[in-house]
């Protein structure tokens, strides 16, 4: 990560700590309150459209709660499978399986 990078990060983390609205002026006015030199305009204006009307902290609070359920399904339909309704639970399952999240499921897309 560059340094540009990481000021902006840690810029766009003390706005929302202090509960500020996260926009590029407010990042750039932090960024050369600490003297760090370098940062192009471009990388706060991405962070804060990237950012904007989003929580940070319930951003970092969920970082890894996305995976948790998978194991769990596919461990129940194992111990399932012995009974004459099993057959039909693994099938129901390759079907979720093969079902993947797209980008516009998520609200945002590669050319966004």
């Amino acid at each position: 990560m560059s340094t540009a990078e990481l000021a902006t990060s840690y810029a766009a983390l003390i706005l929302a700590d202090d509960g500020v609205d996260i926009t590029a002026d407010k990042l750039q006015t932090l960024i050369s309150a600490a003297k760090v030199e370098g940062v192009e305009p471009i990388w706060t204006t991405l962070f804060a459209k990237a950012l904007e009307g989003k929580d940070i902290k319930d951003l970092l609070l969920n970082v890894g709660s996305g995976g948790g359920a998978a194991p769990a399904a596919a461990g129940g339909a194992a111990a399932g499978g012995a009974e004459a309704g099993g057959a039909a639970e693994e099938k129901k399952e390759e079907k979720e399986e093969e079902k993947e999240e797209s980008d516009e499921d998520m609200g945002f897309g590669l050319f966004d």
